[in-house]
């Protein structure tokens, strides 16, 4: 059965740091694009970041460039966002995404919000 599970979300204050992770299951995430994605309220699903796995390419929303870090490792499958600076706008639901994108971009997977499997995803709060 193929699962991915998140965690690592909860209450932070501004400027803070959390990092994410997600484990996948029944199925490998080496042949995969990885993903996070985040839903606020009232607000549009964006793509977050999102890294090819081919060429190690990655995509950064401008929102989050130059604050967030996404990796993986392979041998855990697992998928992993360290944010880092976190703004009370960072606050939403975070989900992992994979994906075999095959020859589009990173970028086009995370503008198009495109994924094969997404977790259920884990809450972030950024608040004084």
């Amino acid at each position: 059965q193929v699962q991915l599970v998140e965690s690592g979300g909860g209450l932070v204050q501004p400027g803070g740091s959390l990092r994410l992770s997600c484990v996948a299951s029944g199925f490998s995430l080496e042949t995969y694009a990885i993903g996070w994605f985040r839903q606020a309220p009232g607000k549009e699903r964006e793509g977050v970041s999102c890294m090819h796995d081919s060429d190690g390419s990655t995509y950064y929303a401008d929102s989050v460039k130059g604050r967030f870090t996404i990796s993986r490792d392979n041998s855990k499958n697992t998928v992993y966002l360290q944010m880092n600076s976190l703004k009370p706008e960072d606050t939403a639901v975070y989900v992992c995404a994979v994906g075999s994108i095959g020859g589009a971009t990173v970028q086009d997977m995370c503008v198009d919000l495109s994924a094969d499997y997404r977790g259920e995803g884990t809450q972030v709060t950024v608040s004084s």
